[in-house]
């Protein structure tokens, strides 16, 4: 039985307070969507990767756990700083592994609904990366809705209820953000 979004959000504000036990209580409750969460993200990976969908969980799990109480708002909110997490890990892998190749060509790649089809996902997810954060410097909440929506698989309705904005706007900044987005990754190719 899938639990209840209240019930998830109720727990993570007890785990916030600092509640003993209610971690406990809240992981099994989220551990499914947060392997289909590591498993959007693996499926754009390389075959062969090095780091598998239950260990990007693993990893992902054990930085939220070490880092300090957040003020959970929701259900959603502790989704997207999921997601966030597993890009930070995955980038940070992926550059990791793009810096010991040094001299490689990044390859180009899209800014779509998926990664899929990228030659060279680790160096595709870097320039992206890099991309997404100067969108960050241009405009913090379009790299947010980025964020939220690309890499967290968040709805249009999730994503306005994390920001606290409305869904047209998430809209507006998602349409804006992939054409930016598709624009520098274009001048990063030329260059």
């Amino acid at each position: 039985m899938e639990p209840s979004s209240h019930q998830v959000t109720q727990l993570l504000q007890a785990w916030s307070e600092g509640e003993p036990g209610a971690l406990d209580r809240l992981t099994p409750l989220v551990y499914d969507e947060l392997h289909r969460l590591a498993g959007r993200h693996m499926a754009h990976e390389r075959t062969g990767h090095t780091l598998q969908t239950t260990a990007l969980v693993n990893e992902a799990y054990l930085a939220l756990v070490d880092s300090v109480h957040a003020n959970w708002q929701n259900r959603a909110h502790f989704f997207a700083v999921c997601a966030q997490v597993m890009r930070r890990i995955l980038v940070d892998w992926a550059r990791t592994r793009h810096a010991l190749k040094r001299g490689g060509a990044v390859r180009l790649i899209e800014l779509e609904e998926s990664l899929a089809g990228a030659r060279e996902p680790d160096a595709g997810l870097v320039a992206l990366d890099d991309a997404l954060q100067a969108l960050a410097e241009v405009d913090a909440r379009k790299a947010r809705v980025v964020e939220l929506r690309f890499f967290g698989g968040l709805t249009t309705d999730e994503a306005a209820a994390v920001l606290k904005i409305s869904p047209e706007t998430v809209l507006r900044d998602w349409k804006f953000a992939k054409s930016w987005l598709r624009r520098e990754l274009t001048r990063e190719k030329a260059v």
